[in-house]
């Protein structure tokens, strides 16, 4: 690729050779030589047992950052990504080193103005209104004993125990689970069955795992569990009245037609945040057609353990971690890294893309707008400005942010 290359630099003589005395310096003083004190040994007698080799390793780290500068500074390249290093030479006299520096690649853009892309228009129906307000009262039901059958939607508290060929197998079993019918938390054909039952009753259900079950020992494999039940729960939805409305955080609305109208705006906001993201994206994809550039593959790989971390993040919030998550999906780290190559790639080069019209357009933020974004950022997070600036990377970072949106105003208009 154009974009990497190959630095050669040599540390010798005086600096290379105080390095090696620094490091005999630290290293002599835990070697242990018959007939010297710890920290006394002469440094012939320490080359001669431990070889000049072992003063090596530290020498390279002490010359490393001095040698990565020198570098960049001969050759006046800006890398992207931190460089991979190999030791080409090494012996008492010099030190030789290859960075391997990538650097932004050529970003070529045919068309970045005059987009056909349409932004669609928030639109919020009667009926999205009343699946809200009813998803709302799901939210604020109570549990009440039914004295009845097992119903889609009810939950029913059981003990349930599985065998297979007659043997109970380890982790199947529970006592006093609540489990909602029709949530699919449960073995395919499981809730099911429950279906029709009382309070009281036992049955055996007979189920077959699917084959792709995470257990060698269970997947594809017939099963019998014995159920009990213990009771019955179905949801009382509360009634359309102000105590429902205060819960709801709506202090002020007197009736169902008040709470229609900020349902409305509210899904009307929300609908506007997400179409305002995907005219976004439609506008990138299309530049993206028009665009040419050859993706650093070290940059995209970083680009997808990133994802990843994040992706992490999000299942702990969950109480999940990441082997789990691999236990529950039948996967591996290859495996999800090979799914988020695909959105990986599309960050990286809507990022150059961005990059590239923002030089096209000659676009500049000052000291003094990036200040002003700090200060409002900082207000509607309700940290000091030190605090952001510092989570944020510097006022460098929100330059670039505030760069990288104005580049994607000059695509909306």
């Amino acid at each position: 690729m154009k974009n990497i290359h190959e630095i050669e630099i040599k540390i010798e003589k005086d600096r290379w050779s105080k390095a090696l005395d620094k490091s005999f310096e630290k290293n002599v003083k835990n070697a242990k030589v018959d007939g010297f004190r710890k920290g006394k040994v002469p440094r012939n007698i320490f080359e001669k047992k431990f070889g000049k080799e072992s003063l090596y390793e530290d020498a390279i780290n002490d010359v490393l950052p001095e040698a990565y500068e020198k570098a960049l500074n001969d050759s006046k390249l800006e890398p992207i990504i931190q460089p991979t290093i190999d030791v080409k030479e090494i012996n008492e006299d010099a030190v030789t080193f290859i960075f391997k520096i990538t650097t932004k690649p050529e970003v070529k853009i045919k068309k970045y103005t005059g987009l056909k892309v349409k932004k669609e228009v928030a639109k919020v129906t009667d009926e999205e209104v009343t699946n809200q307000i009813n998803h709302l009262r799901e939210q604020y039901a109570d549990m009440v004993i039914k004295d009845g059958n097992i119903e889609n939607g009810d939950t029913a508290v059981i003990d349930f125990e599985g065998f297979k060929d007659g043997i109970a197998f380890e982790g199947g079993k529970g006592e006093n689970y609540p489990l909602e019918i029709g949530s699919n938390t449960f073995i395919p054909g499981f809730e099911e069955q429950l279906i029709g039952l009382k309070a009281g009753d036992e049955k055996d259900i007979n189920i077959t795992f699917p084959k792709d079950y995470a257990s060698e020992d269970l997947k594809g494999k017939d099963v019998v569990f014995k159920i009990k039940v213990h009771e019955v729960k179905t949801k009382q939805l509360p009634e359309m009245d102000e105590d429902f409305f205060k819960d709801l955080g709506y202090d002020k609305v007197e009736n169902e037609k008040q709470l229609r109208d900020l349902i409305r705006v509210d899904l009307e906001s929300k609908k506007e945040y997400e179409l305002e993201n995907k005219y976004v994206d439609d506008l990138l994809e299309e530049v993206s057609k028009n665009t040419e550039v050859e993706l650093p593959e070290e940059l995209v790989h970083e680009e997808i353990h990133r994802m990843i971390h994040q992706y992490e993040e999000n299942l702990k919030m969950q109480g999940i971690t990441l082997d789990m998550f691999y236990q529950f999906t039948n996967s591996n780290e290859e495996q999800l890294e090979k799914q988020m190559k695909p959105e990986a790639e599309k960050r990286v080069k809507y990022r150059f893309m961005l990059e590239e019209i923002v030089s096209l357009e000659k676009i500049e933020v000052t000291d003094e707008e990036a200040e002003k974004e700090a200060e409002e950022m900082a207000s509607k997070y309700q940290v000091s400005k030190e605090d952001l600036l510092k989570e944020f990377g510097g006022l460098d970072m929100i330059k670039y942010d505030m760069k990288m949106q104005r580049a994607l105003e000059v695509l909306k208009k």
